[in-house]
């Protein structure tokens, strides 16, 4: 008995766009667009080595002898291992058959754009708020600033720039610059609606020209994936280069010809070989982590942290 097999399906996944997928999926991340991108990860896990104590040095008081003042003091260094684990994310589009035979358009490419968009949108979720993460990955970036108490309600102060400007204070008191800021779209009303004191709005030079919109000079990004959960923050702002991700380059296609697909209470969902259908499977495996070493403004680890929000 015929059927297709991974073989005769293999020329529709060729390997150049299996690359294409692995360089665009950043690009539908808000997260990994703006955090530091680590080479790609030879084995599951990278080891990271982070500075946990600093060094200290004091003068030599020469008038004395044989007081601590004339000696030499002894200091040391420390360093912290974190890591980068490398976690498995997924997804499988089924299709029908008839609509492969059938269709007048490229149906990978609707696949790999529909796999790309899904792919950034479970990154984002999980590095912002810990929706779907692994176990091994670290606190999101809500949980860490909630932690360390870089937390600012909306309302606090007189506007939404005040507001802004008391997160980012919490961030440069631990020891960070505030590099930009990620916020849904739907705050863009709020800062369209900010006047100064004669009545002008802030970001608008002209109701007819484009605006701009940066933060005490920081950019700003405006989430339209639908990923964002604006009960948890409406903004967040941080230093996202001390934030660091790496991906372990084994991205993998594989087109299912039989077999059966469940829902997550493990109902069937699918029978391929009963629906005449196929399914094509992607699977890629990435890591980040927040290495937060000690710094000379705020030496304490529970209160430091890159990330600040506004709730």
């Amino acid at each position: 008995m015929a059927f297709i097999d991974q073989t005769d399906a293999a020329s529709l996944i060729p390997q150049e766009v299996s690359n294409e997928i692995i360089k665009a999926v950043p690009e539908y991340s808000y997260a990994l667009q703006l955090m530091k991108k680590l080479p790609n990860m030879s084995k599951r896990q990278r080891r990271i080595p982070v500075m946990a104590s600093l060094a200290t040095a004091s003068f030599i008081n020469k008038g004395t002898t044989n007081t601590p003042a004339d000696k030499k003091r002894t200091t040391k260094l420390a360093w912290e291992d974190k890591f980068i684990d490398a976690e498995e994310i997924a997804a499988i589009i089924p299709v029908p058959e008839d609509i492969i035979e059938d269709a007048d358009y490229d149906i990978w490419g609707e696949c790999k754009t529909a796999l790309t968009e899904a792919f950034g949108i479970a990154i984002d979720q999980a590095i912002f708020f810990g929706t779907g993460a692994p176990t091994s990955w670290p606190d999101d970036i809500i949980t860490g600033a909630t932690s360390a108490g870089n937390v600012v309600a909306l309302g606090t102060g007189e506007d939404l720039l005040q507001d802004v400007s008391s997160i980012m204070a919490s961030v440069e008191s631990d020891g960070y610059d505030v590099t930009g800021f990620v916020a849904p779209i739907t705050i863009k009303a709020q800062l369209r609606d900010l006047r100064d004191a004669l009545g002008r709005p802030v970001f608008m030079e002209s109701f007819q020209g484009p605006v701009s919109y940066t933060l005490f000079g920081a950019p700003i990004q405006f989430v339209k994936s639908g990923m964002w959960d604006i009960s948890k923050a409406q903004l967040v702002g941080g230093d996202f280069q001390s934030a660091v991700y790496a991906i372990r380059q084994d991205i993998t296609f594989k087109i299912l010809t039989e077999g059966v697909i469940q829902d997550e209470d493990g109902d069937i969902i699918y029978n391929l070989a009963q629906q005449d259908m196929l399914a094509i499977r992607a699977v890629m495996r990435l890591g980040w982590q927040v290495p937060n070493p000690v710094n000379r403004l705020q030496p304490v680890k529970a209160n430091r942290f890159p990330f600040g929000i506004i709730t």
